[in-house]
């Protein structure tokens, strides 16, 4: 894995605002689906590369939580 990706390289803070900018595309995504799924001539192409591109911020997203939020078992 190299260093752009590495969490473990990364401070909270970076984490923090990757976790925030990360949210805000992936609900930017689903608007956009969203928006192209109403209309009757939407890609289809354009479709799936945009839910791909959301699944896989999501699970960035979960990364970044789990390193940020780690379940501690009492």
């Amino acid at each position: 894995m190299n260093a752009h990706n590495d969490l473990s390289m990364k401070t909270e803070d970076v984490l923090r605002t990757e976790l925030d900018y990360f949210k805000r595309e992936h609900s930017d995504l689903d608007a956009a689906i969203r928006a192209l799924q109403e209309r009757a001539t939407g890609d289809a192409l354009t479709l799936q590369r945009l839910k791909k591109k959301k699944l896989l911020l999501k699970d960035r997203i979960a990364r970044i939580e789990d390193r940020l939020f780690p379940d501690i078992i009492a």
